[in-house]
C-alpha cells in the first residue's frame, strides 16, 4: 500500500472528526489548547486504534461488525447532534456553562461514532493481508491534525455566528449519522 493511498484513505476517514470538531467547537464558550488536544488526542488515538481492532477481528467478526457498526454510529451522532440542538435552542442549563464536548462520555461517544468506519478499513486491510501498524499510525496523525484544525475552525464561525452555528452544527452531526446510515 503506497503512503498517498494511506494519506487518502487518512484523509477520507478524518472529514467526519472534521465536521465534529467544527460542531465542537461551536458549542464551547471559550476554548483553550486544553480541548483542541483533548478532542484532536482522542480522535487520532481511535481513529489509529479502530482500524486495529479491525484488522485483528478480520474475517471472523466481518457480518457482524458489518451489520451494526453504522447504527451504532448513527445513534451515537443523532443522540449528541439532538442535544447540541436543543441546548442552542433552549437555555436549559439556567445559564450555567454547558456540557464540555472534550470531556466524558461525549467524548468518548464522539470519537468512537467518528472512528467506526476506520474499524472496517481494518478489516478491509486484514483481507488484504496488508499490514496495519503503518497505516494506523498515519491515520491517526492525519485526524489529529485535522480535529485540531476543525477545532480552530469551528471556534471563528461560532465568534461570527452565534447560536445559529450551533444549530447547524447539530444538524450536521445528525446528517453525518444519516449517511453513514444511508452508505451502509
Amino acid at each position: 500500500m503506497s503512503i498517498l493511498t494511506i494519506v487518502v484513505v487518512a484523509l477520507g476517514l478524518s472529514m467526519d472528526a472534521l465536521a465534529v470538531a467544527i460542531a465542537a467547537a461551536i458549542t464551547l464558550d471559550k476554548m483553550s489548547g486544553r480541548h483542541v488536544f483533548r478532542l484532536a488526542f482522542h480522535f487520532g488515538l481511535f481513529q489509529a486504534l479502530m482500524p486495529i481492532m479491525g484488522w485483528l477481528a478480520g474475517r471472523q467478526l466481518q457480518q457482524f461488525i458489518a451489520s451494526w457498526d453504522h447504527w451504532i454510529a448513527f445513534a451515537l451522532l443523532a443522540f449528541i447532534g439532538a442535544k447540541a440542538i436543543r441546548e442552542a435552542l433552549v437555555d436549559s442549563n439556567g445559564g450555567r456553562p454547558r456540557d464540555d464536548p472534550t470531556r466524558g462520555l461525549t467524548l468518548v461517544g464522539l470519537a468512537v461514532a467518528t472512528s467506526i468506519d476506520a474499524l472496517a478499513v481494518g478489516v478491509s486491510l486484514a483481507m488484504l493481508r496488508i499490514s496495519i501498524w503503518y497505516p494506523s499510525v498515519v491515520i491517526g496523525c492525519i485526524t489529529c491534525a485535522i480535529t485540531a484544525i476543525g477545532m480552530v475552525l469551528g471556534t471563528r464561525l461560532g465568534k461570527k455566528f452565534g447560536k445559529r452555528v450551533e444549530v447547524i452544527g447539530g444538524l450536521v452531526l445528525i446528517g453525518i449519522g444519516l449517511k453513514i446510515l444511508i452508505q451502509h
